[in-house]
């Protein structure tokens, strides 16, 4: 799926410069591809590099909770629902505790500890991997959750609408957890259907209602606060989070008398090594994004669905908005420069504004978060992963689309 997809969008990028180019005379569609098309492979080998120091750091701190004892206590918790949702890994494998942390991370909207440590949750279940280039059952659903992640504090969203001025930056905050719900329960279930799990139970139905509560708690304790201290709490609570996790990793592993430093160093070494490996895999998929996104491809697809939606008399309000939920499978950066140009173009308060803003939080960027977590364990057959992430991201992306119309 992942190779043709690939091959797809190159020659996709291909004729639509061709058609351009013969039907309307421009020609430099060509440089302009070209020139992205290495600008791109450049940064992607770029983005490697900077994404070194944080995978560095954060998989040093999981080392030290890992060997303190940490991720087991966590892992605890969540244990009976991994035995049914993940049945072929063993129960006392380190990779819940790290699944445990990633998931907590993307919940509280810490990108930058969630991404190592999902890589690292991606290398301990390669161990208990049969077939080390195809994707086991239990990775497709930790990739699937992951790139339809919820997300409680869409911090950077919330300043984004502050710097562009709108009246109430923090308005998308409920929509935009609503929507990443209903994107990660489609997912869930997507690989639940493929891999016939027993999921219709008590123990599942239990977390499922312990979620709704506490999606439900953070809604309303968060509307009851006025315009400015929500967007204040969001800040401050984001940041704190990451400083609260770093101490909290280092006070329990000194109070378990473990050698903090050369543990964190030991973690910090083999995140250089997973950022070495994943170069090549960032370098094809992000060029591949590259063509489709500058050769028009994108544009011309809203424009399809455009005269689509008018055609059978819907809506087209939201259209303004569809370049940022056509990219945010693609590309993160992507999506987000679509967000802040519908902002500058129709108003930080406008309609497609506001929608624009709950689909960039509704779910993740797919290709590169596949791109990334199964070349950092070298798997080149992703069997129904990316077919389950892209439902996901449909159903993320139509609630964003629906819930904008009823809470705008």
């Amino acid at each position: 799926m992942l190779n043709i997809i690939w091959t797809s969008f190159f020659i996709l990028g291909f004729l639509s410069a061709l058609i351009q180019s013969i039907l309307t005379g421009n020609y430099e569609i060509w440089t302009e591809i070209t020139n992205q098309l290495f600008a791109t492979a450049t940064s992607a080998f770029q983005l490697a590099l900077n994404l070194t120091g944080m995978l560095c750091f954060w998989l040093g701190l999981l080392k030290v909770a890992e060997k303190s004892g940490l991720t087991e206590i966590l892992a605890k918790a969540l244990r009976p629902l991994f035995k049914i949702i993940m049945p072929e890994v063993p129960e006392n494998s380190p990779a819940f505790g790290s699944i445990v942390m990633n998931m907590a991370a993307n919940i509280l909207g810490l990108d930058n500890a969630a991404t190592p440590m999902g890589l690292k949750a991606m290398e301990q279940l390669q161990k208990d991997n049969p077939h080390k280039d195809k994707a086991s059952n239990a990775q497709i659903m930790f990739i699937v959750i992951n790139a339809s992640a919820i997300t409680v504090l869409p911090v950077s969203i919330l300043m984004y609408r502050h710097l562009e001025g709108a009246t109430n930056p923090s308005a998308v905050f409920v929509p935009i957890l609503l929507a990443t719900a209903c994107s990660t329960v489609a997912g869930f279930l997507a690989v639940a259907f493929t891999q016939k799990l027993k999921i219709f139970n008590r123990t599942v139905l239990a977390y499922l209602l312990g979620l709704i509560t506490i999606i439900g708690g953070i809604c309303a304790y968060f509307y009851s606060l006025d315009t400015v201290t929500r967007l204040k709490y969001s800040e401050t609570v984001g940041n704190a989070l990451i400083l609260g996790f770093i101490t909290l990793f280092l006070a329990f592993g000194a109070y378990k008398k473990l050698n903090v430093y050369d543990t964190f160093i030991t973690g910090a070494k083999e995140g250089f090594q997973i950022a070495v490996q994943i170069i090549p895999y960032l370098v094809a998929m992000l060029t591949a994004i590259a063509v489709v996104r500058y050769s028009g491809v994108l544009d011309g697809v809203v424009w399809c669905f455009e005269k689509l939606f008018a055609f059978c008399g819907f809506s087209t309000d939201f259209i303004p908005a569809l370049p940022t939920a056509l990219m945010k499978p693609l590309s993160g950066n992507g999506a987000r420069a679509m967000m802040i140009e519908a902002m500058h173009t129709y108003g930080a308060d406008s309609f497609p504004a506001f929608v624009s803003s709950v689909i960039q939080g509704s779910t993740e960027t797919t290709f590169y978060v596949i791109a990334l977590y199964f070349g950092a364990v070298k798997i080149s057959k992703t069997r129904s992963a990316l077919p389950c992430a892209l439902f996901a991201d449909f159903i993320g992306i139509v609630a964003a689309i629906s819930l904008s119309y009823l809470f705008y």
